[in-house]
Formats: C-alpha cells, sequence, structure tokens
C-alpha cells in the first residue's frame, strides 16, 4: 500500500510541479524576501532549459527561423523560454518578465517543462540577505530573459559560447543575475558532466565559479563575434589590446571577464539588448566589476525601456573602467547616443 501511495504521489508530482513537500516548504518562505525567493527558484528554472537545449541540438532538427539580419530563433531558444516564463509566471504572478522570444501565451506547456522547485543553497542566504532588499514588492521588479544567448554559435557548433540568462532588476537597477551554461565540461567528452550555473546579486556576491584576476603586462580585450562594423573595430583598437578575443554571447564574455581570461569588454555597437546585459551585470556588478554604455552611463532596467543597448556596452572587472571609457573614440561616443 505504501509503494502505492508513492506512485501516486509521484505522478502527481509530475502532472501538477507541486508536490505537497513542496507547497509546505512554500509556505514557511513567509519570512524570506521576495528577490531571494525569485533568485532560489531562477538557478533551476535555469538548469532545466538548459536540459532543453541539449535535448534538441541532440535531435537535430534545430528548427531555425531568421527573425532579422544576423539573427536567429531557434526550437531551443523557443522551448526554453517557454520554460522560464511558465515556470516563473506560476511561481511569482505579478512579477513582469520580458523575454527574447515572441512566444504564443496560449500555447499549452508540457507540465514537466515547469519548474516550481527553490534551490536551498541560495535560500541560505536569507541570514545575510541585504537590507535594501528585504522591502523589494512585486511591481518593483522586472526579470529580463535571454533564453539562448549565443544562437548563431549555437548552430554552428560553438556550444562553449552558449548561456541562458536570467536578469533580475528592481526599480531599474540590474541587482541579481543567473547564467547557465548548458556545455560547460563539454569538451571533456563522453559521459563527462554537463552544464553549471553562476548565479549572484548585488550585496551577496557571486557563486557557481572560480575568481581569477587576469595576466599582469597585457590588455586582452573581449569583442563581438559576429556583429563587428568599423565602430565596433575602431573602439577597440584604440584601447590598445595586446589580444582580442572574438567571442558570441554577452553571457559568454563577462564569464571570461570574471574568470580572469580577458581584461575587458568592449562592444562599440547597439547590437545587444536588455535581456543579454541585465543578468551579467548583475554579477558583474556583485564582484565589484562595472559595465556600462560607452559613455560611462548606468543602463537602465524599467519594463518601459528601449530594449536596445543603444549606446554599446563596456565592462571591466580588476581594471580601470574610466581609462577604457576615455580611450573610446569621440567618433564613437557621437554615432552612439543613449
Amino acid at each position: 500500500m505504501l509503494a502505492f501511495h508513492s506512485v501516486v504521489l509521484y505522478l502527481y508530482e509530475k502532472m501538477t510541479g507541486d508536490s505537497p513537500v513542496a507547497k509546505r516548504r512554500r509556505s514557511d518562505m513567509e519570512g524570506v524576501p521576495l528577490l531571494l525567493k525569485i533568485l532560489a527558484s531562477s538557478v533551476p528554472v535555469a538548469d532545466k532549459s538548459g536540459g532543453l537545449i541539449r535535448d534538441v541540438l541532440e535531435k537535430g532538427d534545430l528548427g531555425v527561423v531568421k527573425k532579422g539580419w544576423n539573427d536567429l530563433q531557434t526550437e531551443a531558444d523557443r522551448a526554453a523560454q517557454r520554460c522560464i516564463v511558465a515556470s516563473l509566471s506560476k511561481s511569482f504572478p505579478n512579477v513582469t518578465i520580458i523575454g527574447e522570444e515572441e512566444t504564443d501565451p496560449n500555447e499549452d506547456i508540457k507540465p514537466d517543462w515547469v519548474e516550481t522547485s527553490l534551490d536551498e543553497n541560495i535560500l541560505k542566504h536569507v541570514s545575510n540577505f541585504p537590507e535594501e532588499w528585504k522591502d523589494v514588492k512585486d511591481e518593483d521588479i522586472v526579470i529580463w530573459v535571454d533564453p539562448l544567448d549565443g544562437t548563431a554559435e549555437y548552430t554552428q557548433g560553438l556550444l562553449d559560447h552558449v548561456t541562458v540568462l536570467i536578469g533580475i532588476a528592481v526599480k531599474g537597477k540590474a541587482v541579481a543575475g543567473v547564467i547557465h551554461q548548458p556545455y560547460y565540461n563539454y569538451k571533456a567528452g563522453p559521459g563527462a558532466t554537463l552544464g553549471r550555473t553562476i548565479w549572484g546579486m548585488v550585496g551577496l556576491g557571486a557563486f557557481g565559479y572560480t575568481q581569477k584576476q587576469p595576466p599582469k603586462g597585457k590588455n586582452i580585450i573581449t569583442t563581438t563575434r559576429s556583429h563587428s562594423n568599423k565602430v565596433v573595430t575602431d573602439s577597440v583598437d584604440a584601447c590598445e589590446p595586446t589580444e582580442v578575443i572574438r567571442v558570441g554571447g554577452a553571457g559568454h564574455k563577462v564569464l571570461l571577464l570574471i574568470e580572469g581570461e580577458v581584461h575587458a569588454y568592449v562592444f562599440a555597437s547597439p547590437g545587444c539588448k536588455k535581456w543579454d546585459t541585465c543578468a551579467p551585470e548583475a554579477i558583474l556588478t556583485a564582484i565589484g566589476g562595472k559595465l556600462t554604455d560607452i559613455h560611462g552611463s548606468k543602463l537602465q532596467y524599467h519594463k518601459e525601456v528601449q530594449h536596445k543597448n543603444t549606446a554599446g556596452v563596456l565592462a571591466t572587472f580588476s581594471v580601470d573602467h574610466q581609462w577604457y571609457l576615455d580611450k573610446i573614440p569621440q567618433s564613437a561616443k557621437d554615432a552612439l547616443k543613449p
């Protein structure tokens, strides 16, 4: 009889994604700040969407759609966004969520795509949670979602460039974020455990990676692999790089930055959007780095804000941000207005 009850409970959980244990746990969450709960939900949601991205590639039918010049969408983008938006909307129905991909709100979502669990390791930070974020309300928050950052690289097999980005903004400021790499460790060969998740919050720090300092005596810059032009190239060259690493995805570039592979991320172009930068900016800020436009202005993440980062992106960690700002040519600054 006990075994039968366990099977019924398992089936109930699979169908609803809402076990009695989970219900009881959420009822005990009354003292946990909303922002911490959203972050604790976002990590397992990002992990789940990463699994969907791997599944699509394994099946081989990417379902590529061209949204615009040099702007692709695949079935993996669509599936990952449905998973993320449905999951977070179920847990936080009054929070604004803005995603890169257009999806049908009436489309049925597979029950096992809805992830409502909470990361217990994140919830442990309730004891040292920053005071300034404790009273944040639903209407203060916008969640910016890029379900698959680095789509072009995904279709070309450059899988280490691919990330899932979930950024959490409070009153227009990037405050917390999750960067999931579905294919982290994929070069280790068959049987290797794939994927890792980095998360952070301003006032708490960042977790899930090993922080390193970039090489001394060098000036390594990362920039776009697929959206370059003369303004982009001139701006990078003006920063006097000893080496330029061209990769896809804003999330991947910021990971190179915080792991000490590069000194700066320079992108003098309106080619990226708020969902590309919210999570990376929050994580970078959490460890003392900076992400601004090329004029040095902070990006805004209100729900009414235009989605394009019209004045480009400059990000640094452990180096003088102002030095790079001063090196950006005036012609680039004149061409890219906020």
